[in-house]
């Protein structure tokens, strides 16, 4: 299903300010993707979710599901969260500690009065497909904290919804689980075919899980686009720094010959990939990723992208040396 949002805003009162939560925000979400929205906190993408999910009420705007308008300030158009046919996993899960595995799965379908024998096949179905066959029985408050995000899961998938939202919803694991949860995750929605739409400030989640990664900030959308345009690609300096690590630095274009763009900074002359839209003169920032370098001993020949430079720190993280 895709998703159209349209002129989004959403505002805030306190203290006698106005505080804008989301900014006139345009957004198309294609169908059976894992869209992620990334960015700092109090950026607006959570609030951004409950609105397609209906659980906040823009001020100005209009959302559409489907082809089918949910919501639509201009018309007086409200569809509530219940008939908007979407699944949502929480950042706490949100897991009833008083019911097991089954009930907690079957709930949305029981809350339908669907005939038990119908909850049973697609509880057990769901179950299945998350890896959870067996547990049936088990208590809610005896599952572990990446069990506990599969219940979730799969009583969001239970009623097979049109789209399935995600609030940070392995911001609480540690960081084995995360990363092996994170996989499993990517490889669920894949097999499913669905769209997703994926509420992070993690740069490796959003990286890792998405087919797209819209990057916010302020309440809007600064850009948009596959992981890896994004990561190498940025347009914009916000995203390049929030995407990963990085040198931003200060830079003036010297030349532009061939395949190649040359610019002169503080480091001294730069050669690069050749960018579009610019000319000799021009104002620029220079992305220098950690991966990009790579250290010698000795003093450096007078080569192209070759400086001379001293190690003043070294700290080792496991998979590499910062």
């Amino acid at each position: 299903m895709e998703i159209k949002i349209k002129n989004v805003s959403k505002y805030y009162y306190s203290g006698g300010k106005t505080i804008k939560a989301l900014d006139n925000v345009s957004l198309s979400i294609p169908a059976n993707q894992i869209f992620t929205l990334l960015g700092p906190s109090g950026c607006g993408k959570t609030t951004l979710l409950r609105c397609i999910v209906g659980l906040e009420a823009p001020d100005t705007g209009e959302i559409e599901i489907g082809g089918e308008m949910v919501l639509s300030t201009e018309k007086d158009i409200f569809v509530p969260t219940e008939n908007r046919g979407l699944g949502m996993v929480f950042q706490t899960y949100a897991i009833w500690p008083h019911m097991n595995v089954f009930n907690n799965v079957a709930y949305p379908l029981q809350t339908r009065k669907m005939p038990k024998d119908e909850i049973r096949r697609k509880v057990d179905k769901t179950l299945r497909f998350v890896q959870l066959e067996g547990f049936e029985d088990r208590p809610a408050t005896k599952l572990s904290g990446g069990q506990q995000q599969r219940v979730a899961l799969a009583r969001a998938l239970v009623a097979e919804p049109k789209v399935i939202l995600f609030d940070e919803p392995l911001s609480n694991l540690d960081a084995k689980l995360r990363e092996e949860t994170r996989e499993e995750l990517r490889a669920f929605l894949t097999d499913l075919q669905i769209t997703a739409v994926y509420v992070t400030h993690d740069r490796i989640e959003a990286l890792a899980l998405s087919t797209i990664v819209a990057v916010m900030n302020k309440g809007r959308i600064i850009e948009a686009g596959a992981p890896r345009d994004i990561y190498f690609n940025a347009s914009h300096r916000f995203v390049a720094d929030f995407i990963g690590r990085t040198n931003l630095i200060e830079a003036t274009v010297t030349s532009q010959e061939g395949s190649v763009t040359t610019v002169d900074c503080a480091i001294g002359s730069v050669t690069c990939r050749k960018q579009t839209r610019m000319t000799p003169g021009d104002q620029v920032t220079l992305c220098l990723r950690p991966e990009f370098i790579r250290l010698k001993r000795g003093d450096a020949t007078q080569n192209q992208n070759v400086f001379n430079g001293q190690i003043q720190s070294l700290v080792f993280i496991g998979e590499a040396y910062e």
